[in-house]
């Protein structure tokens, strides 16, 4: 019988008061009802960048607001020129908790990411246009975005001068080849 009936029975016509346990029980399935309509509720409604930074693993930040002009787009491949040295498009991230190596990512070393090469192999990247050059280490994979042969570090980005302007046509010369077995 439940607690509301048992407090109004009918008989004398006086309403009884419920007892102790009773009260406690009452008590109980208000406090029970309470929680689950608070769980019950909805999550608060999140904005589309915050909801996709929610849910995606953080990622590398690119240099996205620089495109690669019409006239450059056809250099942007990886292109060999017979003496080991290779031409293409570099840019550069500056944020990426880990890299594929396993070692923690500091933006202000001298590093690379490289999609075939292995890691610890030394580069050195020249800047076409200007003439500039950065040895750095390869200890990421990358990069992954169409048209773009290596992502350099934002200390390498600035020894090339390239954080302006974000993407630059580049010359890569292999300088030191690392043991392919690591």
């Amino acid at each position: 019988m439940s607690i509301i009936n048992s407090s109004l029975r009918a008989g004398t016509g006086a309403e009884r008061r419920p007892s102790g346990l009773a009260m406690v029980r009452l008590f109980a399935a208000a406090l029970t009802a309470a929680a689950l309509a608070a769980c019950a509720q909805q999550p608060p409604v999140m904005t589309g960048a915050s909801r996709q930074a929610a849910v995606q693993p953080a990622r590398k930040v690119f240099a996205r607001h620089h495109r690669i002009p019409p006239a450059e787009r056809v250099a942007a491949r990886e292109v060999p020129d017979g003496n080991g040295s290779t031409y293409g498009v570099a840019s550069f991230y500056s944020y990426d908790p880990h890299t594929a190596s396993g070692e923690k990512f500091n933006a202000q070393e001298l590093t690379a990411a490289h999609r075939t090469l292995p890691f610890g192999t030394r580069l050195r990247v020249t800047d076409v246009a200007t003439g500039r050059s950065v040895t750095v280490r390869v200890n990421d994979r990358g990069p992954f975005v169409r048209g773009r042969v290596v992502d350099v570090s934002r200390g390498a980005a600035q020894t090339l001068g390239i954080t302006g302007k974000g993407v630059a046509k580049v010359k890569i010369d292999v300088v030191e080849h690392a043991d392919a077995s690591k």
